[in-house]
C-alpha cells in the first residue's frame, strides 16, 4: 500500500515538473502587429493672417424722439419694437391750439395788411399835395413814415404765419432717421412737452457699427493694411469659431493710444440686412490684415507636443509611423499651420498616436473609422493538443489583443503541453503595440484546471488484509506548485 502511495506521489510531482517545463519553454516570437490609425495629407492653403478681437454693437444713429409742442399726446402710430422707416408718422399731438393760433395769426396779418395798404395810399397822397405846396414836407415824410411801418408789421405778420404753421405741422411726429423703436416712454393722453421726457428711442441697426480696442503691438500692422487695401472684418456672436454671415469693413481709426490701456480704438461697419448684430452686444471679430498665400496645414489634432516642442507622427510609403519635429504657426479653425518641417502631400497620423512609437507599424483606418475597435490581422484562441482550455479575452476587455492575432495562442498551446488541461491564459504581448498602453487582459481558466490557491486532494484506497480487520482509506492532501497557473505578464507578450 505504502508503494502504491509513494508511486502516485511520485507520477504527481513528475506531472507538475512537466507542467512548469512546458509553461517555462519560450513561444515563438510573434511579429509586431500593425496599430490601426487614422491619417490626413499634409495641403497647401491659403492663411488668412488675423487679429482677434472683442467687441461692443453700437448703432450708426440714435435719436430720442420728443415734442417741439405742447398738447396731449392723442395718438401714437406704432407698436413698441417696430422698424420704422424715416418719415413714417409715429405720434399725434392734439392739433387744435395750434389750429387756433394760426387762425389768429392768419386775422391779424389781414388786419395789419389791410392798414398797410391805406397807409400807403396816404403816403402817395402826402407826397403829390408836398410837391404842389399844400402841405409841408414835414408831414408827407410822417406819412411816408407811418406807410413804412404798416408794412412791416405786416411782413411780421406773415411771419408769425409761418411759425403757427410749423407749429401745427409738430402735432404729427413722425421718424426722423429709419430704425427699430425701443419702449414706449410717454403713453397715450398723457401731455406732452419739449422739455419733458422723450417719447421713445430709435436706433439705426442697419447698417451697424462695433467698437473694438487694437493692441498697440497690433495697431502699426494694421494701420500698413489700411493704406494698402480695404481691412476685411468677420463677427462671431460667441468666442465657439461659429462665424456669422456679417462681414464689413475697417471704418474707422482713433487718432491717439489711449495711455491707460494702451489701446486704439477702432470702428467697424456692417451692413447687418438679417439684424443679427444687436446694440450694446459683445461679439468676437476677426480683423483680416493680409493673407499668406501657399502654406502647409494639417488637422490640428496631428501636432503633438513633447519635450523637444511640437511634432508629428508622419507615415510613409512603407505604412510605418516616424516622428518629425515641426515649427507651428497660426491656426485655423481646425487646421494648424506648418512654417517648417513638413512637405505637401506627407500623410500624418490624426488618431492613434498615443499607441505608436517610432518605426511602428500602421494599419490605416478609413475616415470616420474608429481606431479603439479595429479589427487587424486573424483572431487569436487556439487550442491545446491535449486539454480543452484555451486563451480568450473576456468580454468588456480591450479587443485589440485578439484583433491582433495570436491574442489566445500562449494559453492554447500551454492547455496543451500541460495535459490534463492546464490553465490556458492570454499573453499581454500579444496586444497591439505589445501590451505597453492597454490595461492586462483578464483571464479566464480552462475546464479541469485547479486554482494555484486550491490544495488538490488525492485519495488512496487501501487493499483489505487478508487477515485481521480492513483498514480506512488514507487521505493526503498536496499543494501544487505556483508555477501551474502563473498570471499573465503586463509587458513583453511571455508568462
Amino acid at each position: 500500500m505504502m508503494v502504491r502511495f509513494h508511486t502516485l506521489v511520485r507520477a504527481l510531482a513528475i506531472g507538475v515538473l512537466a507542467a512548469a517545463s512546458g509553461c517555462s519553454k519560450e513561444q515563438p516570437k510573434k511579429a509586431q502587429p500593425s496599430t490601426p490609425v487614422r491619417v490626413a495629407t499634409a495641403t497647401r492653403i491659403d492663411a488668412p493672417v488675423n487679429i482677434m478681437a472683442s467687441g461692443v454693437v453700437e448703432p450708426m444713429q440714435t435719436v430720442a424722439v420728443t415734442t417741439q409742442v405742447s398738447g396731449t399726446l392723442l395718438d401714437v402710430a406704432f407698436k413698441e419694437g417696430d422698424v420704422v422707416e424715416k418719415g413714417q408718422v409715429l405720434f399725434h399731438i392734439d392739433p387744435r391750439p395750434l389750429q387756433a393760433a394760426v387762425d389768429q395769426v392768419r386775422a391779424t396779418l389781414a388786419r395789419d395788411e389791410a392798414q398797410a395798404e391805406a397807409g400807403q395810399k396816404d403816403d402817395d397822397r402826402y407826397h403829390k399835395l408836398a410837391d404842389m405846396g399844400y402841405v409841408s414836407r414835414s408831414q408827407a415824410d410822417q406819412m411816408h413814415a407811418t406807410a413804412k411801418a404798416q408794412m412791416a408789421t405786416a411782413d411780421a405778420d406773415r411771419a408769425a404765419l409761418r411759425a403757427a404753421l410749423v407749429n401745427l405741422g409738430f402735432a404729427t411726429i413722425r421718424a426722423p432717421i429709419s430704425g427699430r423703436t425701443g419702449s414706449l416712454l410717454v403713453r397715450q393722453g398723457n401731455n406732452a412737452s419739449p422739455g419733458g421726457s422723450p417719447l421713445v428711442v430709435i436706433n439705426q441697426i442697419s447698417p451697424v457699427l462695433v467698437r473694438f480696442p487694437v493692441l498697440s503691438q497690433d495697431f502699426d500692422a494694421l494701420q500698413r493694411a489700411v493704406a494698402t487695401h480695404p481691412v476685411t472684418v468677420r463677427a462671431a456672436a460667441s468666442d465657439s469659431g461659429s462665424m456669422t454671415n456679417e462681414v464689413g469693413q475697417l471704418g474707422f481709426l482713433d487718432n491717439a493710444i489711449d495711455s491707460l490701456t494702451g489701446t486704439v480704438t477702432g470702428k467697424a461697419q456692417f451692413a447687418n440686412a438679417g439684424r443679427r448684430l444687436w446694440p450694446g452686444e459683445l461679439v468676437f471679430l476677426t480683423v483680416e490684415i493680409a493673407v499668406q498665400r501657399g502654406v502647409i496645414a494639417v488637422p490640428t489634432e496631428a501636432v503633438q507636443t513633447g519635450q523637444q516642442g511640437a511634432y508629428v507622427y508622419v507615415v510613409d510609403a512603407k505604412n510605418a509611423a516616424a516622428t518629425r519635429p515641426v515649427a507651428t504657426g497660426m491656426q485655423l479653425s481646425e487646421l494648424t499651420v506648418i512654417t517648417k518641417g513638413l512637405n505637401a502631400g506627407e500623410r500624418v497620423v490624426i488618431d492613434g498616436q498615443s499607441k505608436l512609437n517610432p518605426g511602428s507599424k500602421v494599419a490605416i483606418v478609413g475616415p470616420g473609422g474608429d481606431t479603439a475597435s479595429a479589427q487587424l490581422g486573424a483572431s487569436g484562441g487556439v487550442t491545446g493538443s491535449t486539454g480543452s482550455a484555451s486563451g480568450e479575452i473576456a468580454p468588456g476587455a480591450s479587443n485589440t489583443a485578439a484583433a491582433a492575432g495570436g491574442g489566445g495562442q500562449t494559453g492554447g498551446a500551454r492547455g496543451g503541453a500541460a495535459g490534463g488541461g492546464r490553465a490556458g491564459s492570454v499573453s499581454a504581448g500579444s496586444q497591439v503595440n505589445g501590451g505597453a498602453n492597454l490595461p492586462p487582459p483578464i483571464v479566464r481558466s480552462g475546464t479541469n484546471a485547479p486554482t494555484a490557491s486550491t490544495p488538490t486532494t488525492s485519495v488512496t484506497p487501501t487493499t483489505p488484509a487478508t487477515t485481521g480487520p480492513a483498514r480506512p482509506p488514507t487521505t493526503t492532501t498536496t499543494t501544487p506548485p505556483a508555477t501551474v497557473a502563473r498570471p499573465p505578464a503586463t509587458t513583453g507578450g511571455r508568462p
